[in-house]
């Protein structure tokens, strides 16, 4: 049985979510006996793939807000920096000489419209994260539907520029809203949802 507010009675055994969800007495016992190697398993993979994702989204925040506060120029010449030591190494280095094409032809418009895509787009995965680790049973629904969007936007994109690592970050995707369901349907099990 399930209480918005802690029991009354101290002596029982309740176990607390962090989603104000109470569960009292032998259903509290119950959750935490339920939990077997497999639902471990499930849940270390889900708090490393959502913490990730967390990274992942303050790092495209800071992306964006960079971007929005530097010019075309100054972004070819820090990625000439950034490269250079590659180049005297090798000097046909695929990803180098990629990132410096890539900057040397990257227009305003293009620069704003990829600092608006990675504000908002980290700005939306970093709170549902947040969420997401606070155990919100609203947050579970939302980012799965939040990262399959994601994902056909992904897959979109790879259709016009067959870029790998889109397809790469996508098979990613797809493994954490996998994860994010099974995590799901694990707590619902143990609150008494299913």
């Amino acid at each position: 049985m399930a209480w918005a507010t802690p029991p009354e009675n101290p002596t029982n055994t309740a176990l607390s979510g962090q989603n104000g969800m109470w569960i009292n007495g032998s259903a509290a016992r119950g959750a935490i006996l339920r939990t077997n190697p497999r639902e471990k398993m499930v849940h270390i993979l889900f708090d490393i793939s959502v913490i990730s994702k967390g990274v992942d989204g303050a790092l495209e925040i800071v992306g964006g807000a960079l971007l929005c506060f530097v010019s075309p120029a100054q972004i070819t010449h820090i990625v000439r920096i950034l490269t250079q030591h590659e180049f005297s190494e090798d000097p046909n280095d695929l990803l180098a000489g990629y990132l410096l094409q890539a900057a040397k032809h990257l227009s305003t418009d293009a620069q704003i419209f990829v600092a608006v895509y990675l504000l908002g787009h980290g700005v939306v995965k970093a709170g549902l994260v947040i969420a997401l680790l606070q155990q919100r049973f609203w947050a579970y629904p939302a980012a799965i539907l939040a990262f399959v969007l994601f994902l056909v936007y992904q897959l979109y994109r790879y259709a016009q520029t067959r870029s790998t690592w889109l397809l790469v970050l996508s098979v990613v995707d797809v493994f954490v809203i996998i994860i994010t369901w099974f995590e799901y349907q694990r707590l619902r099990a143990v609150h008494g949802f299913a």
